[in-house]
């Protein structure tokens, strides 16, 4: 589904399982290729998408006529998925492939119903390494892949230039740092006429989380302990990076303050917000509204531009059938090449899954249909580090979101916030 953000995940559920936190093997070991195998693929998607999809089936079993591809999208929307997975596997009724976001990755393979693709994806012919590093991690959860990546992406700074032109400021580079973003965001601001340099979801989903995350990562902070068991984004650099944001909301009042998700990227399109910080995803609407923009890294601190990635995966389920397993890879193994990708992501405005598709033709027509998205593929360089996959991550970005939310309404200061989001979420990372 094309996310407009990254929000809406879904709290915490307790995902049935069948075994303790082992993916499953793949049932019966012997494998016929010649057999007549039917897989059921929940998209995630919405409709023009899923139509893409189906098209790229009915190509795939054209080429393997054995092979039968029940698609749908699985649920009304793509945050119902986990929640649907979840009584598919209380019931024994679950899709051999799904949509998931990636910070689903730990609860979906603890639940036993993931298949272990860890060998499987050393093969050469898969090219597991022109992957991004942060979605090849996120497919990865307690070290055994469960999945292929389906989605990757990054933050990067989306600039309206007609509101910059209008007020006589420079437009951002990409040596910006976050006192240059402030001073531009300051300037922008017109609160006659309502409009405001920046934005900030404060709505404390996962949008108001991931957010913060390069704030945090550039200053030398961690989201959590080495042994991943307790939280460390209330170090001094965490706090650091929630008083910048605090400042600007607060002191400054040049931030949109979104409560929803949903309104602050139609905002900036429409010319109301000077700039945001998003991704891909946005491209496609902006495109439709001919909005006049322009795309740069993220701003900086000390140089560093480190951003953050959200990739989503394709996810494998054992079903006790050694050729359904089997066909399942194959099929996901096929759209997530070069080759592939091509007539899946590039077609609607996402990120290519690898590097080898900057080669293609069909990346030639990408950039040029989609402008800034050249840009967002060289940010890919700059997601050094992967969200959490830990079990406990979906209840302690809630907490997190709620301390931001906070400190940029002047609720809470923002020590006082981060150590209450520590502290509530505890339990859960003791447990993930």
């Amino acid at each position: 589904m094309r996310r407009r953000t990254a929000a809406a995940l879904v709290a915490a559920i307790v995902l049935a399982a069948a075994g303790c936190g082992g993916s499953a093997q793949e049932g019966a070991k012997t494998v016929d290729p010649q057999a007549k195998v039917k897989l059921t693929w929940w998209t995630g998607q919405t409709a023009d998408a899923e139509k893409i999809l189906e098209g790229l089936a009915a190509k795939f079993t054209q080429q393997h006529p054995n092979v039968t591809i029940e698609v749908s999208s699985g649920a009304s929307t793509t945050d119902d998925l986990l929640q649907k997975l979840s009584a598919g596997f209380a019931s024994g009724v679950y899709p051999d492939i799904s949509y998931a976001f990636g910070s689903w990755a730990s609860q979906l393979q603890e639940s036993g119903k993931t298949l272990d693709l860890t060998e499987k994806v050393k093969d050469p012919a898969v090219k597991w390494a022109e992957f991004p590093e942060a979605a090849r991690s996120t497919a990865t959860p307690n070290g055994q892949v469960i999945g292929f990546p389906a989605i990757v992406d990054n933050l990067s700074l989306i600039y309206n230039k007609k509101l910059f032109d209008a007020k006589g400021v420079a437009y951002p580079t990409d040596e910006w740092t976050w006192d240059d973003f402030r001073a531009a965001a300051k300037k922008l601001t017109d609160p006659a006429e309502k409009i405001y340099g920046t934005a900030y979801s404060v709505s404390a989903s996962e949008d108001t989380t991931w957010h913060f995350w390069p704030l945090l990562w550039q200053r030398g902070g961690s989201i959590l302990s080495q042994d991943q068991k307790k939280a460390a984004f209330n170090s001094q650099a965490g706090v650091d990076a929630l008083e910048f944001l605090r400042a600007m909301a607060v002191d400054d009042k040049s931030v949109y303050l979104d409560q929803t998700d949903e309104r602050y990227a139609p905002l900036f399109a429409d010319g109301r917000i000077g700039m945001i910080i998003n991704g891909p995803w946005s491209l496609y609407d902006l495109k439709q509204k001919k909005t006049d923009y322009g795309v740069a890294f993220l701003p900086g601190t000390n140089g560093d531009h480190q951003t953050v990635s959200g990739p989503d995966l394709w996810t494998l389920f054992d079903n006790g059938d050694a050729n359904r397993a089997y066909w399942s890879f194959e099929l996901i193994k096929w759209l997530t090449s070069a080759e592939g990708d091509a007539q899946w992501n590039l077609t609607q405005g996402n990120l290519p899954l690898r590097n080898s598709e900057t080669k293609l033709p069909e990346y030639e027509k990408y950039v040029k249909e989609y402008p800034g998205a050249e840009k967002m593929v060289a940010n890919l360089a700059n997601a050094k580090q992967a969200r959490p996959t830990v079990s406990g991550y979906v209840e302690m970005s809630r907490h997190v979101g709620e301390a931001i939310a906070k400190a940029m309404q002047g609720a809470a200061p923002p020590r006082q916030a981060l150590d209450e989001a520590a502290q509530k979420s505890a339990i859960a990372l003791a447990g993930g």
